[in-house]
């Protein structure tokens, strides 16, 4: 891994750790999402600083170069945090239909009753 690439990411990951830390602080963002972002930068900054750990990764994977393997580690990490994002839309989409029917039901009732 280059240096250049290894300065990019550790610049990336302590101003992405300072936006996350800035949101959690002004209450914009719950703490439990946030921490997979904080762990997110721990490991960029992690790999960028000990690239020993790509290179030894990247052997034990099969693939061709270190970054190669950070890119692949990244967009993996990445695709799995949309899968769980999607799935709690879902959940609050279910929610969300499930209280408007029992809203719709309690007024159609009040309704009825005056």
């Amino acid at each position: 891994m280059t240096l250049a690439l290894r300065i990019v990411l550790i610049i990336f990951s302590i101003l992405t750790a300072i936006f996350v830390f800035r949101k959690i602080y002004k209450s914009q963002i719950q703490i439990s999402d946030s921490l997979f972002w904080i762990i997110f930068c721990c490991m960029l900054i992690s790999l960028s600083i000990f690239p020993q750990i790509a290179n030894y990764a990247c052997k034990w994977a099969g693939v061709q170069s270190p970054v190669n393997f950070v890119f692949l580690v990244i967009i993996f990490l990445l695709i799995l945090k949309v899968f769980l994002m999607s799935f709690k839309i879902s959940e609050l989409e279910n929610k969300l239909q499930d209280f408007i029917t029992e809203y719709a039901l309690k007024n159609h009732v009040s309704e009825k009753e005056t």
